[in-house]
Parts: C-alpha cells; sequence; structure tokens
C-alpha cells in the first residue's frame, strides 16, 4: 500500500492586491485589498475552529505598491508587506497553526525575516519561458523566470524548506515545461530544499469583480464538503483551448455553486490543450529528474486526480477546509471523499505539515518554529534516534556495554535499553545484530519453528476505539461482520484438512459478548475438532469477560478452561507504558491490569505468548520501560513461550491517517528486533518474527537477528489486513520451510507449546533423474 499525503489547511489571503497582470488570474485585484488585524485574528480562530494544522498566507505580488494599502500597513505599524505577514504567521504560531507562505518573489532578506516564523514557504516558478513575458505575463515584471529563480535559489541559500511547481497550460510548449522542471531540480540538486513540486494545470476561471474570492472559496467548500458524494466522471482532457472536449463535444463548465462570478465564455486564445496524458508525462519527468522530492497534484483542477496519483503522483496538496482562493469555484473533495476513491485502488491517504519531514530539525528550522511541532505536532517527527518531543543525550558508551551485558543475558537498565533503542551508529548496530544472533544460537541452536495454525476473528464489531487499530468497527460499519457458528464450524474443518494442529481465536470488544459467549466458541471448536489446541483470547477479552461476568481473572480462566482453552495470546500488550497507552488507547486496560491477567493465566496453568507494538508513536525509554516489565513478569512466572514484536501497519488506521506515522523502515525494524532479543536475555528463548507485519522476505533476514521463530501459517487475518498490511494471510508450510532454508538454517514444524512436530532437512532434497 502507498501512502498519498495532504495537508489540513486553512487558507489566508492576506491581500489580493498585486503588482502584476496575469492573464489567467482572477484571484489578484489591483484595488486595495489587505485584511485588518482584526479580520486576521478572527480567521485564525476560525482556523482553529477547523483542525487546520498549516496557515496558507496567499497574496498578491508587492501589494504595498498600492499606496492605500501602504497607508494602512503604516497605520497598523508595520514598515513593508513583509512585516505584516511576519505579524500574521506570529498570531498562528501561537495558536499551534503552523504558517507556509506563498507570497511572491522576494529577495534574501524578506525570506530570511519569513524564515523565522514560518515552516515553509513556497514559489511557483510557472515556466522558463521567457516567450510568455509577452503574452500571459505581459506587465507582470516578477514572473519573469530570472527573478522567479532568484528567489528560490535564494530560499535555497537560507535552508528554508520550499514547495515550488510549473503552471501547465498558459502558452509554453512540451520543451519549456521540461526545461521548467530541469530547473528547479538544478537548484534542488545544489541546495536540497525543494520538498514538492506542484504540476498545476491552467483552468479558466470566472471574474469576481467585487467579490470576496475567500467568501466564495468558502461557499464552494461547505456545498461539497456537505456532500457525501461521489467523485465526478473523469475526461482524459483537462483542459483544451478553444473549447472542444475529447469527443467533439463543447468542453463542459465547471460546477459553480456560488453565487455571482462570470464564467468565461471560452478558453483564451493564448491557452494550450492540457490532457491527462500530459500530466502523467510530467510526472515521470518529475520522478526521474527528482526522485527525493513529493509531486503534488492539485484535485479540484482535474477530475482525473485520482488516476494521476496511479501514475506516480504522491501528494494532493492542502485540502483546505475554507477552500481554493485561487480557484474558488472549484472546491477541493473533501478528505472523506479522497480517501474512499483511494481506498481501493491500494493508496492510504495520509496528513503532512506544510513541511516536510526529512526537514524537522534545527538545521532547516528555526527553534520557535521546531518548538511548535515538537508540542503539538511531534508524532510527525521522523524518528531520528532518542526522541521526537526531546532529544535525550546518549553516553555513546551506553550501547556497547549494554550488548556485552544482553550478550551474557544479562538484565539491562532502563538507560541501557533506551541506548538500544536509540543507536543509529551502523557498526554499533551490526554489533547488536551479532550479539543477538550468538545469543540466539546459544538458546535454541540453529533450529527455525513454525507452527501449522489456523487463525478466526470471529467479530471486528468493537466498542475500544484504538487509534492504531484498522480492524474494530462500529456495529452499524458497512465493514462491521460477525462469523455465523456454521461459517466458524466450516473453517475449523478446513484447519483440520489443512493440517492445523492450533486454532488461533481473537476479536473485537463485542458489546454484546457475555462470558458464556466467549465459552461457547471454545466448546464449538472443541465439538468439531477436539484435537485442536485453542489459543485464544487477549488479556484484553479476558478483561472484558471479568467485567460482564463480575468474576476475577482466576474464575474466568477456570470456566474457559473447562470450555477448553489451552493457552492465551499476549496481545493487546502494544506498549506496556500508561502514558503510551492513554495517548493511542485510552479505552484498553492499563499495563498493571495486562500484567495482572496474564499472571492469573500462567497460575492457572495456562502458557501465553507475549507481545510489543511499535513504530508509532513510542518512545525509546518507553520501550525499555515495556521490556523490562515482559522480562521481570517472566521472572516471576515461566509462563511465557515466546515474544512476538508486532510493527505498526499505519495505512488504515486513525493514528497513521492523522498523525504523519510512515511505516517503520526495515532497517530500524530489524535494529528493534535484535534490541528485544538482548533485552529479554535468557528469559524467553523463542524470539518470532511477524511475517504478516513485516513480509517473508524480512522475516528470512530477521533469522540473522535474534529470531528463531517464523510463526504460524494463519490461513486467515483480518487485523493486519485491515490495518493495510500487503504481505498476505496465509502461508504454505513449504514456503516456512523454504524461508528457514534460505537462512541456511534448519526447519522444525511445532506446537503452540514448541513441543516438534516435524523437522526437514537443511536443505531441500534432490529428486533423482
Amino acid at each position: 500500500m502507498r501512502r498519498v499525503t495532504f495537508s489540513r489547511n486553512y487558507t489566508l489571503s492576506l491581500s489580493r492586491t498585486c503588482q502584476c497582470y496575469c492573464k489567467y488570474c482572477a484571484f489578484a485585484t489591483h484595488q486595495a485589498h489587505i485584511y485588518a488585524p482584526d479580520e486576521v485574528e478572527k480567521r485564525l480562530d476560525e482556523a482553529l475552529r477547523r483542525n487546520a494544522k498549516e496557515l496558507l498566507v496567499l497574496t498578491g505580488e508587492r501589494p504595498e505598491v498600492n499606496p492605500e494599502v501602504a497607508t494602512k500597513l503604516a497605520d497598523w505599524g508595520h514598515d513593508d508587506f513583509t512585516s505584516y505577514v511576519v505579524w500574521a504567521c506570529e498570531r498562528a504560531l501561537e495558536r499551534g497553526i503552523l504558517p507556509h507562505t506563498n507570497i511572491g518573489v522576494l529577495d534574501r532578506q524578506d525570506l530570511a525575516r519569513l524564515r523565522e516564523v514560518t515552516a515553509s514557504q513556497g514559489l511557483m516558478l510557472e515556466s522558463v519561458s521567457e516567450r510568455l513575458m509577452d503574452t500571459v505575463h505581459a506587465g507582470s515584471p516578477t514572473k519573469h523566470p530570472e527573478r522567479r529563480l532568484a528567489t528560490i535559489a535564494a530560499a535555497g541559500e537560507l535552508k528554508i524548506p520550499f514547495t515550488s511547481g510549473i503552471l501547465v497550460g498558459i502558452g509554453e510548449n512540451e520543451q519549456e515545461q521540461l526545461e521548467s522542471l530541469e530547473a528547479i531540480a538544478q537548484l534542488h540538486s545544489q541546495y536540497g530544499h525543494i520538498q514538492e513540486v506542484i504540476l498545476q494545470n491552467f483552468v479558466p476561471h470566472p471574474r469576481y469583480y467585487g467579490q470576496e474570492v475567500a467568501d466564495i472559496a468558502d461557499e464552494a467548500a461547505l456545498e461539497r464538503w456537505g456532500e457525501d458524494g461521489g467523485v465526478r466522471p473523469r475526461s482524459g482532457v483537462l483542459f483544451f483551448a478553444p473549447g472542444a472536449s475529447s469527443d467533439g463535444n463543447p468542453a463542459p463548465q465547471a460546477k459553480n455553486p456560488a453565487s455571482g462570478g462570470t464564467p468565461p465564455s471560452s478558453p483564451p486564445q493564448w491557452a494550450t490543450q492540457v490532457t491527462v496524458d500530459d500530466i502523467k508525462r510530467l510526472i515521470r519527468e518529475c520522478r526521474r529528474l527528482m526522485p527525493d522530492v513529493g509531486i503534488q497534484v492539485p484535485p479540484n483542477l482535474s477530475d482525473a486526480w485520482a488516476e494521476l496519483v496511479e501514475a506516480g503522483a504522491t501528494d494532493l496538496g492542502g485540502l483546505s477546509a475554507n477552500g481554493d482562493h485561487i480557484s474558488p469555484e472549484r472546491a477541493f473533495p473533501s478528505p472523506h471523499e479522497v480517501r474512499k476513491e483511494l481506498a481501493p485502488k491500494g493508496f492510504a491517504l495520509t496528513e503532512r505539515l506544510c513541511v516536510y519531514p526529512q526537514y524537522m530539525d534545527a538545521e532547516w528550522m528555526e527553534q520557535g518554529v521546531l518548538d511548535v511541532i515538537k508540542l503539538k505536532y511531534w508524532s510527525f517527527i521522523p524518528r531520528r534516534g532518542s526522541g521526537r518531543r526531546s532529544e535525550e543525550v546518549i553516553d555513546g558508551h551506553l550501547a556497547p556495554r549494554a550488548i556485552e551485558k544482553g550478550r551474557d543475558g544479562a538484565a539491562l537498565s532502563e538507560d541501557e535499553l533506551t541506548a538500544l533503542f536509540a543507536e543509529t551508529r551502523p557498526e554499533v548496530v551490526e554489533e547488536m545484530r551479532v550479539a543477538a544472533d550468538e545469543l540466539r544460537e546459544e538458546l535454541v541452536g540453529d533450529q527455525v519453528t513454525f507452527v501449522v495454525n489456523r487463525n478466526i476473528n470471529f467479530t471486528n464489531v468493537c466498542v475500544v476505539g484504538c487509534a492504531f487499530c484498522g480492524f474494530g468497527q462500529g456495529r452499524r460499519s458497512p465493514d462491521a461482520y460477525e462469523v455465523s457458528e456454521e461459517d466458524f464450524a466450516a473453517r475449523i474443518r478446513d484447519a483440520v484438512e489443512f493440517g492445523a494442529t492450533e486454532l488461533c481465536m481473537q476479536g473485537g470488544i463485542h458489546p454484546d459478548l457475555t462470558l458464556e459467549e466467549y465459552g461457547k466458541w471454545l466448546r464449538l471448536a472443541k465439538e468439531v475438532a477436539p484435537q485442536l489446541h485453542l489459543h485464544a483470547y487477549s488479556p484484553m477479552e479476558v478483561h472484558y469477560m471479568c467485567e460482564r461476568s463480575g468474576k476475577g481473572p482466576d474464575e474466568v480462566f477456570e470456566y474457559l478452561i473447562r470450555c477448553g482453552l489451552g493457552s492465551t495470546p499476549g496481545t493487546a500488550a502494544e506498549v506496556l507504558d500508561d502514558g503510551v497507552r492513554q495517548r493511542i488507547s485510552p479505552n484498553k486496560l492499563p499495563a498493571d491490569r495486562w500484567v495482572e491477567i496474564v499472571e492469573a493465566s500462567h497460575r492457572a496453568g495456562l502458557r501465553s505468548t507475549s507481545t510489543v507494538m511499535f513504530g508509532h508513536i513510542e518512545e525509546p525509554r518507553e520501550l525499555a520501560r515495556h521490556m523490562r516489565v515482559v522480562r521481570a513478569l517472566q521472572e516471576r512466572t515461566g509462563g511465557i513461550t515466546e515474544f512476538v514484536p508486532l510493527s505498526f501497519i499505519p495505512f488504515n488506521t486513525m493514528l497513521g491517517r492523522t498523525h504523519g506515522i510512515e511505516e517503520i523502515s526495515a532497517g530500524e525494524n530489524l535494529k528493534h528486533t535484535a534490541a528485544f532479543r538482548l533485552a529479554l536475555g535468557r528469559t524467553i528463548p523463542n524470539l518470532q518474527a511477524s511475517w504478516v507485519k513485516m513480509g517473508l522476505d524480512a522475516a528470512t533476514e530477521a533469522l540473522r537477528w535474534g529470531v528463531n521463530d517464523l510463526g504460524g501459517t494463519l490461513m486467515e487475518e483480518n487485523i493486519s489486513r485491515m490495518a493495510g498490511s500487503q504481505h498476505g494471510v496465509r502461508l504454505e508450510p513449504e514456503q516456512l520451510i523454504g524461508a528457514a532454508r534460505a537462512a541456511g538454517r534448519l526447519p522444525a514444524q511445532r506446537t503452540t507449546l514448541y513441543e516438534i512436530v516435524e523437522t526437514y532437512p537443511a536443505r531441500a532434497p534432490v529428486l533423482a533423474g
């Protein structure tokens, strides 16, 4: 699944007064237009109410050339327009909103002034074609490509995260389009500051004489966002000059829900045809020239935006809650509408900030702006070692010492574990891998185990509402399901035919389920296949059974064992730190209760697994606390059979969609795997790699990082799948055997409790003849 990003922004058209006379622009006016300070404050409060993370500041070019605007600025205590923009950005930052300014050609001094109060800035190059200075840009001195390239270059020298792009269809030709992208790419190769390139197709606009485009845009947005509407029909043509559609009929007029505004009678003579294939070509060129830069296509200017995403566009810009002030009659689709369109195509719509993650550090941003991100949006900051909210200084000698202690099986302190999870030096990470692999060999030898099992998630109806979960659904959700007894029994018979020895059962916290209902599923499974080991019910489900029945965990487990329960999964652990749990799953059982229930299962004679979910908002120190809790529990009871690290799948989850969390990299996943092995020492011998989360190839590589178990065949799996995992839901035993052999290890089928069922040679037998 591929992420497609957008920014939840609010547009502030601070002044539309402009010194330019661009033929395609309906935004600019040559009358005096500027928002007074009280109006700015009012609109910023509205942005906060609409949950905007970005303030997009749009203005005309040099509005202070208008004497009336200059007088107003002076009356408000500002020597120039940039000073007023700085003031507006400061007011946004006070509200926790990140400013992104796009106010035209600026010199180095003005860019530097804005850098102190913005998260990012932007300027469309539009085109390098000087021919256009005699046509669409006639009378617009700051549209000369040299002046615009000078501003983009100065931003690079000042290390300003920057957005640029080209305007397509204003009279330029294909060669000039390519040369424009090459000019941006050349500056990016020199300074590394271009975070995204916008490919904006020209569309003709109505004229809005005497009207406020912000109000027209807001009205259009409210109408469209109020609809639960579908996506409009697509055409292969984004815009045709002088005017026919691809079927030869007159080009359809854009929907204009707002009153007022005179629609254009026909496309202007200077415009050039832009087709979907043209934009696809430019997307390919962007990817070739700037493979590390985002590619934005405005989804309100083309009905083919989803097709352009499939062609490689990575970003949809700011889906502004108050509309597009440049094309006010063309409302953006809502995030909900976009998500519904993209999900079936395998794309996950994800929020980003106006500044891209790779620029979120003190080298690229002023500390005051970075502090706002660390306070309000810290989950968007990429992982760089010790922490995102506050960078903890860690003694560089701590990790090597911890590796040595962990290799010997000694318990590690919280500081030592924090150092392991925060480590980034390649040579130290390699030492960690070697030590984890040696410890694995000491504890379990070269055998790699797996279990032939069937997973049944009998319902996904859930009332808990965890932010990291894509599985749980409300009762009325179209994606909600409940497995019938007949279907349940049929799935068990399929498992027996497949050769399964284990049935793993978990479900959502359904409001109607009682203790007896949970017992019913166990009894039914035993009736259909008494030989199967039943591995069922997370600590959260057991906690819910206790609440519904009024019984304690000991009584609940006694009842479940009578019904056929054989062992319990140690899921619902996530991170055993209540600070993390309050942020990602406030309705879930607290860490101490999780421990209490797992200990109760061990007292009842049941064995359990243990897990961690990592790669989301947790910090290294919080993972360190989790591992100390798990190790201490195992030292008390000895009842844990295995430890299963579960990397977070962000795509279809609230946490991933709204907090900017990307899937953890393979390298980080493997580093954490080695750290988990060293954290456990000799207490839990078996460390499992989840192929559902990380893929079979990465799970195979994990066999070099301390792992000795590849989990189960599953046959079905809904929790990771519904969160957006793309690694399948079923493996054949032969695939797991092949993975062990690929790592040079000895494959073996096991039971749930790690009794060996069958061993296989390290190499596949060679057939004679």
